[in-house]
């Protein structure tokens, strides 16, 4: 059955229930093909192939869809059936997501490393741990620049110029053990992952969800309400997910109200990443498409999350106990690095968002 578009969706004699039911079945059945070939690709033994890993992004992107399409449109279905439904697909795709974070985090670390230790001009690094975010544990060594060049005395706060060919033997010294660490550190998180992920598709609990998902693509438990216009059941909600996004957006503190380093403000871009995903999906079921205009600032958040987590990494790699000052040095230049991405990311979620006039805070 094809699905309606826009046009279709508008007609007072189209149903919610005709709507919704050929979104969710697709994904129902992408869902199902994505399981069939993650199964004919997986080896137990190791961390999987190419393909199993493809199998597994399309697996969490149809999984994310029908989990945000039940949250928006819960009022035409069975409301027990779309919670329960919503919570553990919400959960498996939380599940396989992780190793997959794990492996491109690592990534991202190592190439920032290569460029900042194989570039003649180093990014200014954090002179004090607060001003990083990093807090220093016990049996650590400093986490600034001093600390990395012990002629400074070791009270002494405020930054202290430093000769740049010393600046880069510091930083060239540390980098590749830094690297080192970091690998270590994010396999053995991606091992786990792995693992945890493997466990997940041979429990009963995922073999539960499988079976509702296969349900899913032959019948849509639909509500009473269902039966209505789809103008009428639909495009609230819809609108409803639009005017969330709009005004988590509106709130998005300003740049300069913001401290580089202050990883307290990446709660709200997260949360609006969040809610520009549950908008784009809402789009698709409404108006039968993608919008084409929310990519590049979505996009820009995902860029955002990725450099926010790649810097807590770094700050935690750098509370390893007994670190050599020249590692601590290093991982501090890292952690500013992706601060800085993260601020250039938010830079480019403002330039594409389409809304100019909701980007910044009153």
């Amino acid at each position: 059955m094809p699905r309606p578009d826009h046009q279709t969706t508008t007609r007072t004699d189209v149903t919610a229930g005709a709507v919704l039911a050929p979104y969710l079945q697709d994904q129902a059945a992408e869902f199902l093909r994505s399981l069939r070939l993650h199964r004919e690709n997986s080896a137990p033994t190791d961390a999987g192939t190419l393909a199993a890993e493809e199998a597994t992004g399309a697996l969490r992107r149809s999984a994310r869809r029908i989990s945000g399409t039940l949250h928006t449109f819960r009022s035409a279905l069975e409301p027990g059936w779309a919670e329960q439904l919503r919570t553990e697909l919400a959960w498996l795709s939380g599940t396989l997501a992780r190793e997959h974070a794990y492996a491109t985090r690592l990534t991202r670390l190592l190439d920032a490393l290569h460029a900042l230790s194989g570039t003649s001009a180093v990014p200014a690094a954090r002179t004090r741990a607060k001003a990083a975010g990093i807090a220093k544990a016990p049996g650590t060594a400093p986490l600034d620049t001093d600390a990395a060049l012990p002629e400074t005395p070791p009270h002494d706060v405020t930054p202290q110029p430093v000769a740049a060919p010393r600046t880069r033997a510091a930083l060239d010294v540390g980098a590749a053990r830094a690297g080192a660490l970091l690998e270590r550190q994010l396999t053995l998180a991606r091992t786990r992952a792995h693992s945890a992920a493997l466990q997940a598709f041979g429990s009963s609990r995922f073999h539960a969800v499988a079976d509702a998902v296969a349900l899913l693509a032959s019948e849509v438990p639909l509500s009473a309400a269902s039966t209505a216009p789809a103008a009428e059941m639909l495009h609230g909600p819809a609108h409803r997910a639009e005017q969330r996004l709009l005004g988590a957006v509106a709130a998005l503190p300003a740049d300069q109200a913001v401290e580089p380093y202050d990883e307290a403000y990446d709660a709200p871009w997260h949360q609006t990443r969040l809610l520009l995903r549950l908008h784009r999906y809402a789009h698709e079921v409404v108006r039968g498409a993608p919008d084409p205009v929310l990519a590049a600032p979505g996009h820009a958040l995902d860029l955002h999350r990725d450099a926010a987590e790649a810097a807590a990494a770094a700050a935690a790699a750098a509370r390893t106990p007994r670190i050599a000052p020249a590692t601590a040095y290093a991982l501090g230049v890292l952690h500013a690095d992706q601060r800085h991405e993260v601020e250039a990311a938010r830079e480019v979620f403002r330039e594409t968002w389409p809304h100019t006039s909701a980007v910044t805070a009153p």
